[in-house]
């Protein structure tokens, strides 16, 4: 797969917390040359994703829009945004996006059923975008349930998936698997780096997906 395989606006969601999705969207950040949005933000005691994928990306701040919303607790959108005494607004971040040209890349939080707030859900901000989605899903044992399952969300709400990666130990019964039953294909398996930083994440790039910035 080369650089320009790739759609315009892709949106990188995940089976889970943890997943990998700001890993993968720095490698297609690293590969593409678009730009970064993540919407929503819980925690920030630490580096955010932004800031970690503009460190492995490379790429300038140009290249990156602030988050709509950045709660101080690492938990579900919802419950982190009623901590800080706020509530995440759909239409908000609509707005925001709104503002944004050209190519871009939105990373969710979580998985597809994490709220929002009391009433929707992060596959009802992936739906109001309709952009072709890429599902960061872990390679080892449960994984084809939980990316079937997921799967199965998208496509009932009438979502265009580009396709699948896998993260961890390479795998391939489970691709295999996912791919036949999911109808869908798996566009990298990626190992565990054991150094992360913007040069392995080139040579990732390189490897998987094509290529650097075109």
């Amino acid at each position: 797969m080369t650089p320009a395989d790739f759609p315009e606006r892709i949106f990188v969601t995940g089976t889970d917390t943890g997943i990998g999705k700001t890993l993968v969207s720095s490698l297609l950040l690293r590969t593409l040359g678009y730009r970064y949005l993540k919407p929503i933000q819980s925690g920030i005691e630490e580096e955010t994703d932004t800031t970690l994928v503009q460190r492995l990306s490379g790429l300038g701040a140009e290249h990156f829009w602030a988050e709509s919303y950045c709660t101080r607790t690492p938990c579900s959108p919802h419950l982190s945004a009623r901590i800080d005494g706020i509530e995440i607004s759909l239409e908000q971040i609509l707005a925001d996006i709104e503002q944004i040209s050209g190519p871009l890349i939105v990373e969710g939080a979580g998985g597809l059923l994490v709220p929002l707030n009391n009433q929707e859900f992060m596959l009802d901000l992936i739906r109001a975008l309709n952009y072709p989605v890429i599902l960061i899903a872990r390679s080892e044992l449960g994984t084809i349930n939980h990316t079937l399952l997921s799967l199965q969300a998208l496509r009932h709400a009438g979502l265009e998936v580009f396709g699948v990666v896998l993260n961890g130990p390479p795998t391939p019964e489970n691709a295999e698997a996912i791919e036949l039953f999911g109808a869908t294909r798996v566009l990298a398996q990626i190992p565990l780096l054991p150094d992360l930083t913007a040069a392995s994440l080139q040579q990732c790039a390189l490897d998987y997906f094509g290529g650097g910035c075109r």
